[in-house]
């Protein structure tokens, strides 16, 4: 039945599924304190941070959906211009098929934006989808589905799975035709194992160990504040939250002092156990290898930790843990920040405060999957632009139009208007210079050659008989 409510979906003209789309959203933004009080209490965040944060974003996301989604998807025809002379009386279109059954895992740390927008893109590109909510997130899945099914989504598109591990594996058992996954690059290996078996291709949406570039001509304070609110938000655990913060000695000495200040001032938290017995362990790595801790270890009641005199090779340095801690990194000189940089193997994102010019600069020597200059974390959820990572941090993007093609695959229609099948005839040594001179005359490097090439062309082809 799901298969069939699928295909049912995908030849529905594209302005009826979102228009769909479009009552959910109304509805969605009709049922803020449903949501609100959906998020798990084990996240560290209040209401306000959920709607904002979340809600805001996804009905954004939605709206971008909703005006762009049909011109994005639309077929691209490709008639005469560009068509290479052999292919003469040829013309093709390129659709955008719906893959038919899209699998979205997703985390536990933003469980409604991630995989909702995920969910919005692959509906409106004709698919049916599986929900894998992340540990404590079923509600606000729940909640979504819900609007969706009251606005008109036809029965079978979309299902809920419980958030339990059991259910992701039975999930991926079923076989669909494509995963999204967001989640640490650990339990993304384990799905790409998974996935290996039978090809399934995916989006991984994997771990950040972001970093922070503080440059000589920042605004200290500005910086400070950003800093301190990605520490902040969601108590640190979100995939590009603050890990890394790299300056020169002068600009680190004079940033530091405006930093412990806005530090002091966040709330703290209460780490799990789990993660509280990690980070002490990659803590006091960090300290026996010459780095000094900067705050208070108090996992009962715990403010951000800065690590000072960090060295790339601590594992501290190289991990995703959900947690507010900050290695911080005096670098040399501007130019050596890149080398340093790059000893993390995660490409996520990454925030570089200063002159914009200069950040421009060194923004096109890192890999990264999203580069933001002199802001931290809120460009990213911008609906416009895709979202994705590189290294460890996993390949694909969701959000925006690149990742609603995600949703897609290409199918290329040709069609041969021509008579001729001069095309299938056998070739013979007389075939040489008519391709020879095919060849000089489309690509020889100068005009006097590409002339020559064209006469051959013209001469060859007057002594070889093209009957068909």
């Amino acid at each position: 039945m799901s298969s069939a409510a699928q295909q049912q979906w995908s030849v529905t003209p594209i302005h009826k599924r979102l228009k769909i789309l479009t009552k959910a959203r109304h509805r969605m933004a009709g049922m803020s304190a449903q949501f609100a009080g959906a998020i798990s209490p084990a996240l560290h965040r209040s209401r306000a941070d959920t709607l904002a944060a979340e809600l805001l974003p996804l009905l954004d996301a939605c709206r971008f959906l909703e005006r762009n989604a049909a011109a994005t998807l639309q077929t691209r025809y490709l008639g005469g211009e560009g068509r290479p002379l052999w292919l003469r009386g040829v013309v093709a279109e390129i659709q955008r098929d719906a893959l038919g059954h899209v699998l979205v895992i997703g985390p536990s740390n933003f469980p409604l934006f991630v995989p909702g927008v995920q969910v919005l893109q692959a509906l409106a590109a004709g698919n049916r989808v599986t929900w894998k909510p992340g540990t404590g997130g079923g509600n606000v899945a729940e909640l979504v589905a819900t609007a969706l099914n009251e606005s008109g989504l036809p029965s079978g598109l979309l299902s809920v799975t419980s958030d339990t591990v059991d259910a992701a594996y039975l999930a991926l058992a079923e076989g669909p035709d494509k995963v999204i996954f967001t989640g640490s690059a650990e339990a993304g290996k384990d799905v790409l194992f998974k996935l290996a078996e039978t090809l399934t291709p995916a989006v991984m949406e994997l771990s950040g160990a972001d970093a922070v570039i503080v440059l000589p001509s920042a605004d200290l304070r500005r910086a400070a504040k950003a800093i301190a609110f990605g520490l902040r938000l969601n108590g640190a655990a979100a995939c590009i939250s603050p890990r890394r913060l790299l300056a020169t000695g002068d600009t680190m000495a004079a940033l530091l002092p405006s930093l412990e200040r806005e530090l002091a001032a966040i709330p703290t938290i209460t780490l799990s156990t789990q993660t509280a017995a990690v980070l002490r362990e990659l803590l006091d790595q960090a300290v026996a290898t010459g780095a000094t801790l900067l705050g208070t270890w108090n996992p009962a009641q715990q403010r951000p930790l800065l690590v000072a005199s960090a060295l790339p090779t601590m594992p501290v340095t190289r991990s995703d843990i959900f947690a507010p801690v900050l290695s911080l990194f005096t670098v040399s000189t501007v130019p050596k920040i890149p080398d340093v940089y790059a000893e993390c193997p995660y490409a996520l994102a990454v925030s570089i405060f200063g002159n914009q010019s200069e950040a421009r600069s060194l923004a096109t020597k890192l890999r990264a999957g999203s580069v933001v200059i002199n802001d931290l974390i809120v460009p990213t959820a911008d609906p416009r632009t895709p979202f994705g990572g590189r290294g460890a941090s996993g390949y694909g993007t969701t959000r925006g139009a690149e990742g609603l093609l995600e949703m897609t695959a290409p199918k290329i229609v040709t069609v041969q208007h021509g008579k001729s099948i001069r095309n299938w005839l056998p070739t013979t040594a007389k075939h040489e210079p008519l391709f020879e001179g095919m060849i000089r005359s489309s690509h020889g490097h100068a005009w006097i050659e590409r002339l020559k090439g064209l006469r051959q062309l013209i001469t060859a082809s007057r002594g070889i008989d093209n009957k068909g």
